[in-house]
């Protein structure tokens, strides 16, 4: 033998595309210092319209959660963009 093995029967049949999580998951550390970075300054937009600063510490606190849909958001896209040059 080759040494490759042989599929699984249980396996479903994939077509080689990668799924919208795992790009999501790929994706989630840039989306989540991008989502901090606009935080940070929309928060100094802010801090000159009179409301308070959004520190930086408070930006990158708050862009774990917000990260996730970006990075969402940011893998569906990439999805599309991947499908469409397929096609």
């Amino acid at each position: 033998m080759s040494g490759t093995r042989s599929p699984s029967r249980k396996a479903p049949a994939t077509d080689g595309r990668w799924p919208v999580w795992k790009l999501a998951i790929l994706l989630y550390p840039a989306t989540a210092l991008t989502v901090a970075i606009n935080l940070f300054l929309a928060g100094l937009i802010a801090h000159a319209l009179g409301f308070g600063a959004v520190t930086p510490v408070a930006a990158l606190i708050w862009c774990v959660p917000l990260g996730v849909p970006a990075s969402w958001l940011a893998g569906r896209w990439v999805r599309r963009l991947m499908d469409e040059a397929d096609g």
